[in-house]
């Protein structure tokens, strides 16, 4: 293969293995879908959303930047349900959101692991509340307490201005996992309906997102999508490459080569073939019986003698007249030719080995 061929072949190579490494390390968003209400799993809030319609609460799923949230004709509680814990404080567009009046419910904030059991029942007015986790945020005073123990809160809230914010410790509060737990689905509705405001739930924050965005946001096609990943300038680099490496030969990887086709041998082939049956069949004898008889012939034509089989005694006082040898080795390739008994196959390679010999002997 010719050098500038060679470096095609890697060039292609190399841009195969960049994609499917790009593909098998790609970053899993699974966990991003954690808390969603298109989520059936064990963490998802599909469940919940389903009890909140057959409840027939207005309740509502926004896909769009917190940003573009814009009350109209009454304040409005945004439920978020983090997939991972943020920290139990507000950013300064969510304070001043807040502060104009309405509520977030953030469900999965950071706080410290106590001595508390992890699985707990938590006394609440619409039941007994389960909460599985150790975490307790202490820094909340009495009053702003909704659910908690002697260890600290676990839902808690706190007051900005005109509205409020309603942190959790746990984000499971009310997921699908609880569904045998009715009061948890319960006590979460109460937290986001007693204001009596819109409620919506975060799903932006899923990945989630309507169409417009997505077309805003651009990402509404696979370019776009590889246009925003490191490894783009990467392959753009790589084809053109790998282009500049095709054009300079003005062909495709070379020219096509013919393939060798070996010619075939129908004797040897026969030969072969009927050898191997031979041994698959374990016809040992037959093999003695048939070469032996061919080999003797040939050493009675170079011995001077006719076409018809000889005795061996005879054939071996002929021998030792016109050889002086001696008649050690014919004498046993003979006498295992007239043997009834079956041989073994190390038994034939030695009986071929020695009239190999007397080849040699008789051409000499």
């Amino acid at each position: 293969m010719k050098r500038s061929n060679r470096l095609a072949w890697m060039g292609a190579i190399a841009l195969a293995a960049i994609i499917l490494l790009s593909l098998i390390a790609a970053p899993n968003n699974s966990k991003l879908n954690n808390g969603s209400t298109y989520n059936r799993a064990s963490d998802g809030y599909g469940a919940w959303y389903a009890f909140m319609q057959q409840q027939k609460i207005s309740i509502k799923r926004w896909q769009k930047p917190f940003s573009d949230i814009q009350p109209e004709n009454s304040p409005v509680t945004l439920l978020q349900v983090s997939s991972s814990p943020r920290e139990a404080s507000l950013d300064s567009e969510e304070l001043e959101w807040v502060e104009k009046g309405n509520t977030l419910v953030i469900l999965g904030t950071r706080a410290r692991v106590t001595e508390a059991d992890f699985s707990t029942m938590q006394k609440s007015p619409q039941g007994d509340v389960k909460i599985d986790t150790r975490r307790r945020y202490r820094k909340a005073n009495q009053k702003q307490v909704n659910l908690g123990d002697r260890f600290g809160a676990v839902v808690w809230e706190e007051k900005y201005k005109e509205g409020s914010v309603i942190f959790s410790t746990t984000p499971y509060l009310a997921a699908n996992a609880y569904q045998d737990y009715l009061s948890n689905f319960k006590y979460l509705a109460n937290l986001v309906t007693q204001k009596g405001n819109t409620i919506l739930v975060d799903e932006y924050i899923h990945g989630y997102k309507d169409a417009d965005i997505r077309e805003k946001e651009n990402e509404g096609s696979l370019s776009s999508f590889f246009a925003k990943t490191p490894l783009f300038p990467i392959l753009v680099q790589v084809g053109i490459l790998l282009l500049m490496l095709i054009w300079a030969q003005n062909r495709r990887f070379g020219k096509p080569v013919a393939l060798d086709i070996p010619v075939i041998n129908n004797s040897e082939a026969y030969i072969q073939a009927l050898a191997g049956v031979l041994q698959k069949a374990d016809t040992n004898n037959f093999v003695v019986e048939m070469l032996g008889k061919q080999e003797q012939l040939q050493l009675q034509k170079t011995l001077g003698l006719g076409q018809i089989p000889l005795e061996h005694q005879a054939l071996i006082n002929v021998w030792i007249e016109k050889t002086g040898k001696s008649p050690a080795e014919l004498d046993a390739v003979l006498k295992l030719q007239s043997r009834k008994q079956p041989i073994s196959e190390r038994e034939l390679l030695s009986w071929l080995g020695k009239w190999r010999t007397i080849r040699v002997i008789r051409n000499s």
